[in-house]
C-alpha cells in the first residue's frame, strides 16, 4: 500500500521490452536507498517489485498485465516518473490509501492557473469515472489528489505549488496519458451496495442509507 505522496521524481535509465512485458530500471537519488529484491516501488503509480536494487537505481518486470492498463509501456528512457516506496506500519498517511494497482488510463486535456493553484482536466473513461466523487480522493500517476469537479467524461482536480513542482503533472503537455486509481473505498462501498443479502440480514439500499443518516 501507498499513500500518493511522490518522495521523488526519478528518470527511467533503460526499458528492455519483450514480446508481452518489459523490464526498467529507474535512476533516483532517495528511492533507492536501503531498497532490497522484493521491496515495493510505485512508479507512476504503479506498483512494482524490485528485482535489482542498487545504490542510485532499481530494477523491476512489468508484465503484459501491467503494460495493458497503464501507461509504463510508453515510457522512454529519460523520461521523469514519480516514485514512492510501500507504506510501513505506524507511517503518516497525508494522501490516501492508494493500492498501486491502476484501474485505467486517461489524459490531460486542460490546466488552467487559479490564484496559487493550477486545476488540471483529465479525460477517463467510464469505467474510471463512475468512482469519482466531488471532493473524494483519486490517484494521478501516483500522486493523491481531491477532486474539484466531475463531469461524463472528465474529472478535474486542483495542484497546489509543491505538487506542480516536484511531481510528473508540472511537466505534462495536453494529451499525455496518465494512470488513474480510484478510492479503493468506492469499490467496496459499490459491492455491498449491489450484493445480495443473506437470510436475516438487510439490504444495503439509498433507502437503507438515508434512514440511518447517512445520505
Amino acid at each position: 500500500m501507498f499513500t500518493g505522496l511522490i518522495e521523488e521524481m526519478g528518470k527511467i535509465e533503460r526499458l528492455v521490452k519483450g514480446p508481452q512485458s518489459a523490464r526498467l530500471t529507474v535512476a533516483a537519488q532517495l528511492v533507492p536507498e536501503g531498497l532490497r529484491v522484493g521491496d515495493s516501488v510505485a512508479v507512476n503509480g504503479v506498483c512494482l517489485t524490485v528485482t535489482a536494487p542498487g545504490q542510485r537505481a532499481f530494477t523491476a518486470d512489468v508484465m503484459a498485465e501491467t503494460l495493458a492498463r497503464s501507461n509504463l509501456g510508453q515510457l522512454v528512457p529519460g523520461e521523469q516518473v514519480n516514485l514512492e516506496r510501500a507504506l510501513r506500519f505506524g507511517d503518516r498517511v497525508g494522501g490516501h490509501l492508494v493500492s498501486g494497482h491502476v484501474d485505467g488510463v486517461g489524459s490531460i486535456t486542460r490546466k488552467e492557473q487559479h490564484d496559487i493553484a493550477v486545476v488540471v482536466t483529465v479525460a477517463a473513461p467510464g469505467e474510471v469515472l463512475r468512482y469519482v466523487a466531488s471532493k473524494g480522493s483519486v490517484a494521478v500517476d501516483g500522486i493523491s489528489l481531491t477532486v474539484v469537479a466531475v463531469q461524463e467524461d472528465w474529472f478535474s482536480v486542483s495542484l497546489i505549488p509543491h505538487t506542480y513542482r516536484n511531481t510528473t503533472l508540472g511537466g505534462k503537455e495536453n494529451g499525455a496519458p496518465v494512470n488513474l486509481e480510484v478510492d479503493v473505498l468506492a469499490r467496496y462501498i459499490e459491492r455491498f451496495v449491489s450484493s445480495r443479502p443473506q437470510p436475516g440480514q438487510s439490504a444495503i439500499t439509498g433507502d437503507f442509507l438515508r434512514e440511518h443518516g447517512y445520505l
